[in-house]
């Protein structure tokens, strides 16, 4: 079962929850924001860069299409024909 520590203000801060399978998922009370990672200090790492993106932060993608290809490796133009999705991702 996950636990979880709180601070007694419960609309600000964060939160650790320390998951079943060991690693630790640090949620930003304020945006309800949360990523994960081994540590805390990763969780809370991970949580800082979320944070800031979602705060404007980072550099826009003036070409998704050259992005995913240069620095993911994707091609864009080959997509699934959605029978290799989930259901709820039909």
């Amino acid at each position: 079962m996950a636990s979880a520590t709180h601070d007694r203000d419960e609309s600000a801060g964060v939160v650790f929850v320390r998951e079943d399978d060991g690693s630790v998922t640090a949620k930003d009370l304020e945006t309800g924001l949360a990523r994960g990672g081994a540590t805390r200090a990763a969780a809370l790492a991970q949580l800082a860069e979320v944070l800031g993106l979602h705060e404007g932060e980072g550099e826009p993608i003036d070409d998704p299409d050259a992005f995913l290809r240069e620095e993911l490796g994707l091609e864009p133009t080959e997509t699934t024909d959605g029978r290799d999705l989930p259901d709820f991702l039909r």
